[in-house]
């Protein structure tokens, strides 16, 4: 078993994703000593295109920006809903609420945005190490002192560091192994999705437009044009609906097409470039946020519902946050889980407004238009939501929408494994 000095580090990332490499790269920039540990070869396939307008401050940060600018991806500056019967809203403009060069994002294919941002953690002075798989987390007593790790040849290395931060996706690591996977007690919906060459798309600055098509049963599609004339497309409901007649996901994902008119039109005489895809019961978070010496970030620690691009945001702003609540805790020579109850308190508090907001779109009975017909004001809050703008304070935006819906309360868990905060 190798292990020399050379294998020495002050923090050891798992998983070479948005989450991982942004976490990487920001500590790097703090000059840290960095190994970011991945057990794919990048590019990899990997769903969920859309990037929300304030993943510009993440990706700013860590030098992506002008990177992205130059890049090919298709611009957004939009989006809009499309109801069954074919009415698509006016789309809405980033630039409308925000005067900031956030307001033109991008939807791009996660093959090539999770290259550049690994490409831009090296660049920074990240070790990375592809082709690596963890076996198992290292101890000195209680305390964490590295990881063993096996390769794609079965050899086995030891890499040492005081602190780990585990962003391995929805792989989870951590969470699997140590059973603190929880499902979302609601959002147990199923998602098909393929890619579309030919299909339309509109024109000028609508190009790029994300389009939200709704379905029956509260269901609904993502319709995201990409490069090359390709565009993602996905079908979103409960299981119970789209499995009520068969689980082919072919005939399913053909059935709904004809039951939003918008989606129909916009597919005539297009053709799939890939197989189907299906994924279910995927909103999630793990019981515990961290422990000694360990960091979950990005779906490592939580996934929620994909219906407003929440997941790339939640993964570079995860990576961010633990990146800097690392960094402090390797400063103030304390890396036990005490060190990372605010990372914990502000990641849950982030998703929950994300995850009210996600309950009151699939709210069978609720309609946003006669809550902005009598209070209009609430449609910026609502805004601000959308595009990722969470550190303000929304109190009044929920305690006027619980007049016509039921919100979910908090869900407890998601916090640092502290023993005084384990009941």
């Amino acid at each position: 078993m190798k292990t020399h000095s050379d294998n020495r580090f002050d923090v050891l990332v798992i998983g070479a994703g948005p989450a991982g490499s942004t976490a990487a790269t920001v500590l790097a920039q703090y000059g840290r000593r960095i190994a970011l540990l991945e057990k794919e070869e990048f590019p990899r396939y990997h769903v969920g295109e859309s990037l929300i307008p304030y993943t510009y401050f993440s990706l700013e940060r860590i030098g992506m920006i002008s990177k992205l600018q130059k890049y090919p991806f298709v611009k957004k500056h939009s989006v809009q809903f499309a109801s069954i019967n074919g009415k698509d809203s006016q789309p809405f403009y980033f630039a409308e609420h925000m005067n900031h060069p956030a307001a033109q994002t991008w939807q791009t294919e996660r093959n090539e945005l999770d290259k550049l941002l690994l490409d831009n953690a090296r660049e920074k002075g990240v070790n990375v190490l592809q082709g690596i798989k963890v076996d198992k987390v290292l101890k000195n007593g209680d305390s964490v002192s590295g990881l063993l790790t096996v390769d794609n040849l079965n050899q086995y290395t030891e890499y040492h560091a005081p602190v780990i931060i585990d962003a391995t996706g929805r792989n989870g690591f951590m969470a699997k192994r140590s059973g603190w996977t929880v499902p979302d007690p609601v959002l147990k919906k199923v998602a098909i999705w393929n890619y579309y060459k030919g299909a339309k798309r509109d024109s000028g600055i609508d190009e790029g437009a994300t389009t939200i098509a709704y379905i029956p049963e509260k269901g609904w599609f993502w319709y995201i044009p990409l490069q090359n004339d390709i565009v993602s497309v996905g079908v979103v409901a409960d299981k119970d609906y789209l499995y009520d007649t068969t689980r082919d996901p072919e005939v399913i994902f053909q059935r709904e097409i004809k039951n939003n008119k918008w989606i129909e039109d916009h597919l005539a005489g297009s053709q799939t470039v890939d197989s189907y895809r299906i994924t279910g019961d995927y909103s999630y978070r793990s019981k515990y946020s961290a422990t000694d010496g360990i960091v979950l970030t990005g779906d490592a620690f939580a996934f929620l519902d994909p219906v407003f691009s929440s997941g790339l945001f939640f993964a570079l702003k995860g990576g961010e946050m633990a990146a800097d609540h690392v960094e402090c805790a390797l400063r103030e020579g304390d890396v036990s889980a005490s060190q990372f109850v605010k990372y914990g308190e502000t990641f849950c508090r982030y998703i929950e407004l994300m995850r009210r907001l996600v309950y009151v779109f699939y709210d069978k009975e609720f309609s946003f238009r006669p809550l902005f017909e009598k209070y209009p004001h609430l449609s910026g809050d609502v805004t601000d939501l959308l595009i990722g703008n969470l550190d303000k304070d929304f109190t009044d935006l929920f305690q006027k929408m619980e007049d016509y819906v039921e919100l979910p309360a908090p869900l407890k868990h998601g916090r640092a494994l502290v023993s005084e905060l384990v009941s």
